[in-house]
């Protein structure tokens, strides 16, 4: 049962009482022809008793509802026949009956019924003197009840029709958003899996056939080569671990859901518990498209990978600034420095300083006097530059 429905039978509970109540005030003023009038209190007792033992069921029962009418017949005939004006019961008795009975043609049938019953209870009270009155009187009453019945049921069944209609298009919203899901799932999971079978998958089968080949030289005493190919084999170790870090930074690290800041936070707090180097966040919540988020947060694991491997820091510090059309990541540690003079392999903070120009943004690293390092990326906030493949990528962080 719904909303509705609870609030109409609940109004149609407390008018069923209160009209009960105002009969059985007539009942014992009103004007009757007989000395007595208790065949009308039975009447309205056995009603009232009725109605609370199963005829208020009757709204959703039909077995109860099938009882509960012929009850309404009959004080339809009774009360007027002993008290004229208690005729006036059938402002309740027309609506309970349209409400308990499911189809309109039996509605009406049962009108025309407590219409002739109640016209027959004031001809025994009034006689046939009254037949004209009478018949006028309950012609109106009868015909009322029937239009102001079709009225309400159309209204009612349209009510439904919607209320099923709209049911349906919610449950249609929602198998709609579950299929748009699952496909996201879905497409995410064949992205995930494209790109680890274009990267990771085949940089490790490269592996391995470097490794064979490096043990055939092993076996064959070929020792002249084995530079070479550990050179090679480490090469691609090292874009194997990049290609991983670049899927990680893009998904695992959450920049997707609840943005860079929260990365970053994450990657200091994730830092500080497996050094100790204390990492100090400072990176609000900003707009950036996510191509931008995953380069500045690769910045950011790079610089910190350096902190942790190589600085001999005790503190560091990163803040995100944003200055127009360009944002800013900069991490800055007290450890021991390097020498800038000393060349690059193109690998670690080097290594991505001159991979970031080439994605339209700048990174620059820096060491005051061999004490402490600096590293400021910067990138448009709305050009979605991507780290883009090259032949050193970018891996364990040396200086």
């Amino acid at each position: 049962m719904d909303r509705i429905t609870t609030q109409r039978n609940v109004g149609l509970h407390v008018a069923f009482g209160v009209t009960v109540a105002l009969i059985a005030v007539i009942a014992a003023f009103g004007w009757s022809p007989w000395s007595t009038r208790w065949p009308a209190f039975v009447m309205l007792g056995v009603l009232a008793v009725a109605y609370v033992a199963y005829g208020r069921r009757g709204y959703d029962d039909p077995r109860s509802a099938a009882a509960f009418v012929p009850l309404l017949v009959v004080a339809a005939l009774v009360l007027p026949a002993v008290v004229p004006s208690t005729a006036f019961v059938q402002c309740i008795l027309f609506p309970v009956a349209w409400c308990q009975i499911d189809r309109a043609r039996t509605s009406i049938a049962v009108s025309v019924v407590i219409g002739i019953a109640s016209g027959i209870g004031l001809q025994i009270a009034s006689g046939l003197d009254e037949l004209l009155s009478t018949l006028l009187i309950e012609s109106i009453s009868v015909v009322g009840a029937c239009a102001l019945g079709l009225w309400i049921t159309r209204i009612a069944r349209l009510s439904d029709e919607r209320r099923l209609l709209l049911e349906q298009l919610q449950s249609a919203q929602a198998s709609l958003a579950e299929a748009h899901r699952t496909a996201g799932v879905t497409s995410e999971r064949e992205r995930l899996a494209r790109e680890i079978h274009d990267t990771v998958a085949q940089d490790l089968a490269g592996i391995v056939m470097l490794t064979e080949r490096a043990r055939g030289d092993l076996d064959a005493e070929r020792v002249d080569r084995l530079r070479d190919r550990l050179a090679v084999l480490e090469e691609s170790a090292r874009t194997a671990l990049e290609d991983s870090r670049t899927l990680v930074a893009a998904g695992a690290a959450g920049v997707s859901s609840d943005g860079l800041g929260a990365a970053l936070h994450r990657l200091g707090e994730r830092c500080t518990r497996e050094t100790g180097i204390t990492v100090t966040v400072d990176a609000p919540d900003v707009p950036l498209d996510r191509d931008t988020q995953v380069v500045l947060l690769r910045v950011g694991q790079e610089a910190l990978a350096n902190v942790r491997r190589h600085a001999r820091a005790t503190s560091a510090q990163v803040a995100l600034l944003v200055d127009g059309p360009q944002v800013t990541l900069r991490i800055a540690d007290d450890g021991a420095g390097f020498d800038a003079s000393v060349p690059s392999a193109g690998h670690g903070l080097r290594g991505l300083r001159d991979r970031l120009a080439l994605a339209s943004g700048t990174c620059v690293v820096t060491s005051s006097s061999g004490v402490g390092t600096v590293v400021e990326a910067t990138v448009p906030t709305g050009a979605g530059p991507r780290l883009p493949s090259a032949p050193a990528p970018l891996s364990t962080v040396t200086r």
